[in-house]
């Protein structure tokens, strides 16, 4: 982009809005069976057996955090180095919550008897494969994904951490993370379900099942206040069976990306399932002043999980909806 692109102004006046209850209806478009097989096709693909846990930033060096993986405990720390370390999160002795247990100059001790642990093996307790990609935070569980493993996991491209503004939002609904990709995998609800987010939208491309063009692209503009919008345009894909990723391929932001991964829980005490949503934000752009968005990147990132949370306060619902009605058969199709 040329220097005198790097200045326009990518706000955008909506000359002729069209009420809500008058924008074109999108459900003869958005066809359960195209849906179906985009879904199909995503939890086709390996994803290595790695799981996201939470955010990177999240983990500060001398705090564990403990999440249940589909009934598996983990506990997940960070080594004198800073490094990235996992493993049960049951203590080999007599079966400690590792999570609630104190981190000193890098090991975790146990707090009831004093195991140290240093992320290597010891009685009978043995790591498993962690990594951090600088967002995210991943672990393979090789006995809950069944697959063959990765050496890593699949970090869909993105714009590089010191090049973009990231946040990370997480939150939790009762459904199986199937309903969050499927959730994602049907871009037409977009203005008609978040109206105070977009407008506007129209899909444009829908996935033709090949390798290329397994996808779907999206002209939509963002509304910023009243009439005013920032239209761009989008690629949704599924390069997983628990990740949706959106690249903005056109206008302000080209380059940036959400990533949507679900982590499936333990479930509730009345055995509905529950997955978790873990959504990482990478804003990125070629403008001269975005500089000073990387800058002030922490003053940032609560409005832009705020923004995120908003979004899946009704996109959970969407999904926790989709389960209720697959669980008691009703789900059309």
């Amino acid at each position: 982009m040329s220097a005198a692109g790097r200045w326009r102004v990518p706000l955008r006046l909506r000359r002729d809005p069209v009420p809500w209850e008058r924008q074109a209806p999108t459900w003869r478009e958005a066809r359960p069976g195209l849906i179906a097989d985009a879904l199909k096709r995503a939890r086709g693909r390996p994803s290595g057996n790695w799981y996201v846990i939470g955010a990177s930033r999240a983990l500060a060096p001398g705090s564990p955090a403990g999440v249940t993986v589909a009934g598996t405990e983990v506990v997940a720390w960070r080594d004198a180095g800073g490094r990235l370390r996992a493993g049960p999160g049951a203590c080999p002795h007599l079966g400690a919550p590792l999570r609630d247990s104190p981190v000193r100059c890098g090991t975790l001790i146990c707090h009831w008897h004093g195991m140290a642990l240093d992320g290597g093996p010891v009685a009978g307790w043995e790591p498993y494969p962690a990594f951090d990609d600088g967002v995210l935070l991943w672990v393979r569980l090789d006995a809950v994904g069944g697959e063959s493993p990765s050496e890593r996991p699949f970090v869909p491209p993105r714009p590089g951490v010191r090049e973009a503004v990231d946040a990370v939002y997480e939150g939790v609904g009762r459904c199986e993370p199937e309903d969050v990709v499927a959730n994602r995998l049907d871009p037409w609800h977009g203005a008609w379900f978040h109206p105070y987010s977009f407008v506007d939208l129209k899909v444009t491309g829908t996935p033709g099942g090949g390798a290329d063009d397994d996808g779907f692209a999206v002209d939509v503009s963002f509304k910023v206040a009243g009439r005013v919008v920032v239209p761009v345009r989008a690629r949704f894909t599924a390069p997983g069976p628990r990740t949706v990723v959106m690249h903005i391929v056109e206008g302000e932001g080209e380059g940036s990306v959400v990533e949507t991964h679900a982590t499936p829980l333990t479930p509730d005490g009345d055995g509905r399932p529950r997955t978790a949503v873990t959504e990482a934000l990478l804003a990125a752009s070629d403008r001269r002043g975005f500089a000073v968005a990387r800058a002030t990147a922490r003053l940032w990132r609560p409005l832009m999980r705020a923004s995120a949370g908003r979004l899946w306060r009704d996109d959970l619902a969407y999904a926790e909806r989709r389960w209720e009605l697959r669980d008691s058969g009703r789900f059309p199709g």
